[in-house]
C-alpha cells in the first residue's frame, strides 16, 4: 500500500481544529512515521555519514520533498516545512523532544510514556500536545541519548543517568521497573546560566547575601549546599564558583558531568557505570580520591550521596579549602544528619562523636535553598558551623527567608533579612582581604 493510500483520510481531517498545521494529529503521525521509515529504505546511509550536519539536512528536506511529490501527497507549504523540520529532528536529533529543547522557557521535560509528556515553565507543570509514536519509538530516543555518553538502558540495566550535549541532565527507567513504560525525565540546562544578578532580579537572594557570598568564595570557605529536587542547588554552585579567582585549579567530580565552570583552569571528572558484565565501573568515591591527586586549588562535588563523603571531608580537612558540594535535605541540620550517615557508609570504624567532629572541622558554611509552592526558588537560610557543643554540632543562622503567606495569584509572600549575628568567619573574610561591612548584618534591613 502506498504512502498516499495509507493516509487517504488526511485531505477529510484537514477542517478539524488544532492538530499539527492543519492536519489531524493522528493522521499526521502517521505521515510522518511512514515518512521516516520510505526515507530509511531510500537513503545510502554510508554516503551520508561523510556529509556535514548541514549537508545532511539539506539532503534530507530534498528527499522529503521527492517523496511527497512521488506519492503525490497534498501538503501546503507549511506543513511541508513542518514535515521537513519534524524529520530533520527524528534523523539527527531527538525527535519530538526537539522543540521543546529548544523553547528557553521550558526547564523539565517529563515524558510519562509515549502519549503523556509535561514541561516546567516558570515554575508551573503543564501538559503538552507532543507525543511519541509508541513507546518503541520513547525507547529509541532514549537509546540515542544514552548511547552518546557511552551509557547503556536495557532490562539488565533499566535506570539511566546521562545528559545532553549541552549538559541537560537525563534520567531514564524503562520497563520491568516501570510499569506503564519507559519513562524519561530531563532536567534542562540553561545555554545563558544564571548569573548573580538574575538571582536578585528573582529575588532569590538579597545584595547582603550577594556581599558575603562573594566574600566567602574569595577567603576559601568550605560551603555545603543544601536542597531538595529541583530547588536550585546546582545552580546556586554556579553561581558561587563564579567567585573563585581565576587562578586557580578546580576539578568538578559529578556522576553526570552538568555544572558550567566559567574559570579557565576547570578539570572535568564524570563516573562511570558496570559494563554488561557488572565490571568497571567508577564511582565518585574513586574519583575523590584522584582528584586529591591532580593538585587542585578546589574540589567541587556536584552532589553527595554516598561514602564519598568521608573522602571529601577529608580532603577539606587536608588543605583543599573552598571546596563545595550539595546534599539533598530539607534542613541544614538534616543536612549534616545525612552526611554523618553517608561517612558511616564508607566502612571505616568511626564513632558518631569522630565523624560530627569531622564534619565540624570541615564544613564552615551550610545554605538551604528551597522551592517554594508558587515555583519560586530562594536561598532561605544561610547558617554558619561554630564547634562542638558536647555531642551536638553547634550552629547559629545568619540570614533568613520567612515567609509571610501568599498572594492572590498563588505568589509566595515573605521577607528576608540577618538575624544580627555576627559570624565567626568575618574575621576569616578580613584576613583573605573580603572583609564585608558590618552593616551586611543588620537585622533591621529587610527586603521583601
Amino acid at each position: 500500500m502506498s504512502l498516499r493510500e495509507r493516509l487517504a483520510g488526511a485531505d477529510d481531517a484537514r477542517a478539524q481544529p488544532g492538530g499539527q498545521q492543519g492536519l489531524a494529529h493522528a493522521a499526521y503521525q502517521e505521515l510522518k512515521r511512514s515518512m521516516h521509515q520510505m526515507i530509511l529504505d531510500r537513503i545510502d546511509l554510508e554516503r551520508l555519514k561523510r556529509l556535514t550536519p548541514e549537508q545532511f539536512k539539506h539532503e534530507l528536506a530534498l528527499l522529503v520533498q521527492r517523496i511527497i511529490e512521488d506519492e503525490r501527497i497534498a501538503l501546503n507549504q507549511n506543513e511541508r516545512h513542518s514535515l521537513v523540520l519534524d524529520i530533520q529532528h527524528e534523523m539527527l536529533g531527538f525527535g519530538p523532544l526537539e522543540p521543546l529543547l529548544a523553547d528557553a522557557d521550558v526547564s523539565d521535560i517529563l515524558v510519562n510514556t509515549f502519549d503523556q509528556v509535561y514541561v516546567e515553565r516558570r515554575g508551573r507543570l503543564e501538559l503538552t500536545e507532543v507525543t511519541f509514536h509508541d513507546n518503541a519509538h520513547l525507547m529509541k530516543i532514549i537509546e540515542k541519548i544514552v548511547s552518546r555518553v557511552g551509557r547503556r538502558v536495557d532490562e539488565s540495566s533499566p535506570m539511566v543517568d546521562a545528559r545532553l550535549p549541552d549538559g541537560s541532565r537525563v534520567n531514564a527507567i524503562i520497563p520491568p521497573l516501570a510499569v506503564d513504560g519507559p519513562i524519561l525525565s530531563i532536567r534542562r540546562f540553561a545555554a545563558n546560566p544564571l548569573t548573580i544578578d538574575k538571582l536578585l532580579a528573582y529575588k532569590s537572594l538579597t545584595p547582603p547575601m550577594v556581599q558575603v557570598l562573594q566574600a566567602l568564595g574569595h577567603a576559601k570557605v568550605n560551603i555545603l549546599i543544601s536542597g531538595g529536587t529541583g530547588s536550585g542547588k546546582t545552580t546556586l554552585l554556579n553561581v558561587l564558583s563564579g567567585f573563585i579567582p581565576a587562578n586557580e585549579r578546580i576539578v568538578t567530580i559529578e556522576d553526570a558531568a552538568e555544572l558550567q565552570m566559567r574559570q579557565p583552569h576547570v578539570v572535568r571528572l564524570e563516573t562511570r557505570p558496570p559494563n554488561i558484565e557488572g565490571k568497571g565501573e567508577v564511582n565518585q568515591r574513586a574519583l575523590v580520591r584522584n582528584a586529591l591527586r591532580m593538585r587542585p586549588d578546589r574540589i567541587i562535588l556536584g552532589e553527595v550521596r554516598g561514602a564519598e563523603a568521608l573522602d571529601m571531608l577529608q580532603a577539606m580537612n587536608t588543605g583543599h579549602e573552598g571546596s563545595l558540594a550539595t546534599i539533598h535535605s530539607n534542613t541544614p541540620r538534616d543536612a549534616l544528619a545525612r552526611l554523618e550517615n553517608m561517612v558511616g557508609m564508607a566502612g571505616v570504624n568511626l564513632s558518631a562523636r569522630a565523624a560530627r567532629q569531622q564534619i565540624c572541622s570541615a564544613v564552615t558554611v551550610v545554605m538551604q535553598v528551597s522551592r517554594l509552592t508558587d515555583g519560586a526558588r530562594k536561598l532561605v537560610s544561610l547558617q554558619e558551623i561554630t564547634g562542638m557543643e558536647g555531642d551536638v554540632i553547634a550552629m547559629h543562622e545568619i540570614f533568613r527567608f520567612e515567609q509571610s503567606g501568599v498572594d492572590a495569584a498563588g505568589r509566595v509572600q515573605g521577607r528576608f533579612f540577618a538575624t544580627g549575628v555576627r559570624p565567626h568567619f568575618a574575621e576569616r573574610l578580613r584576613m583573605f582581604g573580603a572583609a564585608v561591612p558590618d552593616s551586611v548584618f543588620d537585622p533591621d534591613r529587610v527586603f521583601e
